[in-house]
């Protein structure tokens, strides 16, 4: 089952951090259809937010289509996102791994490495526009 967290200085809504984070899952494959997602009570105890928050977050991924409310039942996953993809993706993710340690063995740490990604990745998609 999936488990969300919060990054309380990314300046995103902790409801759209939810729904990104359930979008990635269901495109990685770690969430597949018929699976239930953490109840709302759970979310709410795991990340100490309001449950409104994680409702509303739920709300918008059914208006979507990627998931299903069941009355007493829960919140289940209807659909994934490029689940015929995946297969394509591990040889990126195999160099990106070895990236990953490398920069590690280089002396960055979580954080520097987290806005290194970032930085690059903002410069690429300006340079594309």
């Amino acid at each position: 089952m999936i488990q969300f967290h919060l990054d309380t200085r990314s300046g995103v809504a902790p409801y759209m951090q939810i729904i990104q984070q359930v979008r990635h899952a269901l495109r990685l494959g770690v969430l597949k259809e018929k699976d239930k997602l953490p109840t709302v009570k759970e979310v709410v105890a795991r990340l100490a937010i309001n449950p409104n928050t994680v409702s509303k977050a739920y709300r918008e991924l059914e208006y979507e289509g990627l998931v299903m409310a069941r009355p007493g039942l829960g919140t289940f996953v209807t659909r994934t996102l490029g689940a015929d993809s995946l297969a394509k993706h591990e040889p990126l993710r195999k160099d990106l791994e070895r990236w990953l340690s490398d920069a590690r063995e280089a002396g960055l740490d979580d954080e520097s490495l987290e806005a290194l990604i970032l930085s690059t990745f903002r410069s690429f998609l300006e340079a594309r526009a």
